[in-house]
């Protein structure tokens, strides 16, 4: 994968993963899937730890509203399908989740850093979240984001692209 970090009012760079969907198939999922719909991919550290869950948990408390606007709703970590299966049903989450296990994807949008926890090394994954309207361009990336109200938050974004 050839791709550069989302940039705002920029196209969102092509991907395609591995993704679990909602009743716990799998397939491959990529840019073209949401073609004339806004995408709203949110991008967590790891599945079924407290603050992962809460997010999703949010996202999916709001799905019914996100879906009356025509909104497509895709978590993405670096766990594998397993997790995902697991997430998802344990969560009984209407999305589909999107895996980089090699982490790929998340290196080339700049989504990974080092650094420690506990005092020893770690490797980090950014909690961020891109909005991308229906033409595909990226008009909000948000950083540092605190679980808790984030699904709110985003669902006001939306709501005002519209």
């Amino acid at each position: 994968m050839n791709n550069h970090a989302p940039q705002i009012n920029q196209p969102l760079p092509h991907f395609s993963l591995p993704a679990v969907l909602p009743d716990g198939s799998e397939t491959v999922l990529s840019n073209e899937n949401f073609a004339g719909r806004v995408l709203v991919l949110f991008v967590y550290p790891k599945d079924a730890t407290s603050g992962c869950t809460i997010e999703v948990c949010g996202f999916r408390d709001l799905y019914a509203e996100f879906e009356k606007l025509n909104v497509a709703v895709v978590g993405l970590s670096r766990d594998g399908i397993g997790a995902h299966k697991k997430f998802i049903e344990n969560q009984n989450l209407p999305f589909a989740l999107l895996a980089d296990k090699e982490q790929t994807l998340l290196k080339s949008w700049n989504l990974i850093s080092q650094g420690t926890m506990y005092g020893k090394p770690v490797t980090k994954v950014s909690r961020d979240t891109l909005v991308v309207d229906v033409s595909g361009i990226v008009r909000h990336i948000l950083t540092k984001i605190s679980p808790i109200g984030h699904a709110q938050e985003v669902l006001e974004l939306v709501r005002a692209l519209k």
